[in-house]
């Protein structure tokens, strides 16, 4: 049978794969090459340095610049879109007629492009990013922030209405898939949860004497639930708290010294998280949006023992029957108190399995996009 090709346009490098949307991306690549698809891979390099690792699973490896700054900003195109345009980018698209999937809304500049109007396009859902951006907006206090993410959410909102150009979509949470299919009718839309590092489970039973949170703690979402966990929880509390993840803002940090039962790790290497996640005694996994798929969700559910997690967290997913689910701070907090009461019962694991391997396993998610895009 003759080599199946596929583009992917990725928003960001993705390697390392050490935060959500990248997760995503790098897992993907590694599993269809599993599955023998060659990938032609194109990023957008802003802060992260040229990856040779990717090239072991991508049949080529394009880079090409991201246009930050003000200009880009001038556009009725959201910010996140007109800064991720290339016509290097165009021309490597045109040397073939290969299908072409755009990873997230961010990468999507050239899905209306008349020039690949008779391509396959598959666009790959991470978020609802006007939702997204509205949220920051509601929750940012500089007031030059907030009128940022204001405007992006009003502009990411009309642009979602190119995404009609796409002729698949893959969404990551089922909440995300009703959405869409309610916004596109006529379109094809299909649940297809976010690729992820885990093929294994690594739980281990016993006891410990910490709550652990982690995530990206630069991204207003995950910092902000840092605090709420500091103010509203571990204030009422002498239980331990870890926050641990990538360059925490100065007032986090303050917030953190201020508090006698609370620690930060600040950018921890992959076995420190490891680590942190395994040994907790319970993982702590608070949004305050429902959109998209959390992976962090994911990999605490394969790595940890017990999941605390708010509804938000698990909304539109399916497993929010292998977390303790609390909906008020002081709910959360009575959970936190219970679990320091058990050991963790391996057999728990069992339940799990029989629910991720369903929906989350990498190889079965693969062959479905794979049947997707090709047959």
């Amino acid at each position: 049978m003759p080599d199946k090709h596929l583009h992917i346009i990725s928003f960001d490098v993705p390697y390392p794969a050490n935060y959500g949307g990248v997760i995503d991306v790098y897992y993907k690549l590694v599993a269809l090459k599993k599955e023998g698809i060659k990938v032609h891979l194109h990023c957008f390099e802003y802060g992260r340095e040229k990856a040779k690792q990717l090239e072991e699973f991508c049949h080529e490896v394009n880079y090409y610049p991201r246009n930050t700054g003000i200009f880009s900003n001038l556009s009725v195109k959201p910010y996140i879109v007109n800064s991720r345009r290339s016509e290097k980018l165009i021309t490597n698209l045109l040397k073939d007629d290969y299908p072409i999937l755009f990873e997230g809304l961010h990468s999507c500049f050239y899905i209306d492009d008349g020039r690949i109007k008779n391509r396959f396009k598959i666009y790959r859902e991470s978020n609802i990013e006007h939702h997204y951006y509205f949220h920051l907006f509601k929750s940012e206090k500089n007031l030059l922030k907030k009128v940022f993410f204001l405007a992006e959410s009003y502009r990411l909102k009309v642009f979602q209405k190119n995404l009609e150009h796409a002729d698949l979509m893959l969404v990551v949470s089922q909440s995300d898939t009703d959405y869409l299919r309610k916004q596109f009718v006529d379109k094809n839309v299909e649940y297809l949860p976010s690729f992820h590092p885990n093929d294994e489970f690594s739980v281990i039973s016993g006891q410990n004497d910490y709550i652990f949170y982690h995530g990206k703690l630069s991204v207003t979402e995950n910092y902000k639930a840092a605090e709420f966990l500091i103010e509203k929880i571990f204030s009422k509390t002498n239980r331990k708290l870890i926050i641990a993840g990538m360059d925490p803002p100065e007032h986090l940090r303050k917030l953190c010294r201020q508090a006698k039962n609370v620690k930060l790790i600040e950018n921890p290497d992959d076995k420190t998280m490891f680590d942190l996640i395994q040994n907790a005694q319970a993982n702590i996994l608070i949004t305050f949006q429902a959109t998209g798929l959390k992976l962090k969700l994911l990999n605490t559910l394969y790595k940890g023992r017990f999941c605390i997690v708010n509804p938000e967290m698990v909304q539109g997913t399916g497993l929010e029957s292998l977390c303790k689910v609390g909906n008020s701070s002081t709910e959360l907090l009575q959970l936190i108190e219970n679990v320091f009461k058990l050991n963790f019962d391996i057999n728990e694991v069992k339940a799990r399995r029989n629910i991720l391997m369903k929906h989350y396993s990498n190889k079965i998610n693969s062959q479905k996009l794979i049947d997707l895009v090709f047959d």
